[in-house]
């Protein structure tokens, strides 16, 4: 507050000192410009400048300034220090302030570089991808290209009887299914005739060799032993049905053996032994002994009965899918065991039961078994015919479409 007062103080003198200043100027200059207008002489001039009071000295006033100036010079030292002061500490924050930026600047580029190497890489894979696919979609299309092209030739290349051949292969193809599948030899060879007829109906000497091969199948299935798989099944069944209705065997009993009867003699020295004949026959009328040999076989009781009947359905069961499997081991095998369990615990004295065996012994005597061909000749024959005609007419229009 002093140097406040102090500089005000100073400023205050200075511009009273040049406030006189600037009234001694204009005096001497008033002066000077009424000099030419007054007729008085220069005396009268030089006695008023006489008569005016000589200005005192000032010597208080010049130190009280220069200590100002002194005082200014050191507050302006001293507010330069404090600026610099200041502005070294502002540089010094503003220069941790930019280190850290730039370690964050640093972080930040590090995460951008990772994150672009992992997109980079992502985006690699994700155009892998979709090469893949766009490669498979390509593939694709050239496969539907190559199919349209094929339909295209043969409906523009088509000839008015090709649909026999089509339809002679699709026929020879069932007649294979049938074969390999089914084991039915009568179809196979129906459905192999009527390819032949519409082979036949082409009236197209190339279609010779497959003719021959046709017919040799024919001959071959042919050739080939039926059986009669639907009878053996019903003939089976049949004994099924039966096994409820056979009767059941006796109790087996081994024979008795013969004993003599005593007679009473008539001599009276025998009158123990009479007297003892005589009470045995006696006896016998009441009580009877009989002595047998062996072991007896008893009666089924109604749950063993029903398992009997149920083990040889069981059997015949077996022996109907051994006829459609082919399987003529095990066939003879579940009949024979059949005919044991009946032979041994129903009645073979009843006309049911023999039929029953005998009915067995002759489905165990049936082939069951037959030797199929592996391969038809015809079928490969017809569908390398088939693809003949398409690639010569698809070569037509690939030399139209790429004529170089």
């Amino acid at each position: 507050m002093t140097d406040k007062k102090t500089n005000n103080e100073t400023s205050a003198d200075n511009k009273q000192s040049a406030v006189s200043k600037t009234t001694d100027k204009q005096g001497q200059s008033s002066a000077k410009a009424q000099a030419p207008e007054t007729s008085a002489p220069k005396e009268t001039a030089a006695k008023a400048e006489a008569s005016q009071p000589a200005p005192a000295p000032q010597p208080a006033e010049k130190q009280s300034g220069s200590k100002m100036g002194a005082i200014a010079i050191a507050l302006v030292i001293a507010l330069g220090a404090g600026l610099y002061y200041h502005g070294h500490q502002q540089t010094q924050a503003q220069n941790a302030k930019m280190a850290a930026l730039q370690q964050q600047l640093a972080g930040v580029k590090s995460n951008l570089t990772n994150s672009i190497a992992a997109t980079k890489q992502e985006t690699l894979s994700q155009v892998e991808k979709s090469l893949q696919r766009t490669d498979v979609s390509i593939s694709q299309q050239g496969k539907s290209i190559t199919g349209l092209q094929m339909a295209l030739s043969e409906m523009k290349g088509r000839r008015p009887n090709d649909w026999l051949l089509a339809e002679a292969d699709y026929l020879v193809k069932m007649a294979g299914r049938k074969l390999w599948l089914e084991h039915d030899t009568a179809s196979a060879t129906i459905l192999l005739e009527s390819a032949d007829h519409r082979i036949a109906e082409l009236n197209d000497p190339s279609m010779t060799p497959i003719r021959e091969a046709m017919h040799s199948d024919i001959t071959a299935l042919k050739a080939v032993a039926r059986v009669d798989r639907d009878g053996l099944v019903l003939r089976l069944t049949s004994l099924q049905e039966a096994v409820a209705t056979l009767p059941l065997a006796n109790a087996i009993v081994p024979e008795a053996t013969a004993t003599e009867s005593g007679t009473v003699s008539t001599s009276v020295d025998d009158w123990k032994e009479n007297l003892k004949t005589s009470l045995k026959n006696f006896s016998e009328h009441f009580v009877t002994y009989r002595t047998r040999d062996g072991s007896v076989i008893p009666l089924l009781s109604p749950k063993q009965d029903f398992y009997l009947q149920e083990n040889i359905k069981s059997k015949l069961e077996t022996a109907i899918k051994s006829v459609y499997r082919e399987q003529g081991e095990l066939y003879t095998k579940s009949l024979m065991m059949a005919k044991e369990w009946a032979e041994q615990f129903y009645d073979m004295e009843d006309p049911a039961a023999q039929s029953f065996i005998s009915t067995l012994d002759k489905l165990a005597q049936e082939n069951i078994e037959a030797s199929y061909p592996s391969t038809l000749k015809s079928q490969p024959l017809i569908t390398n015919a088939i693809s003949e005609r398409l690639r010569q007419q698809v070569k037509p229009l690939s030399t139209e479409e790429n004529p170089a």
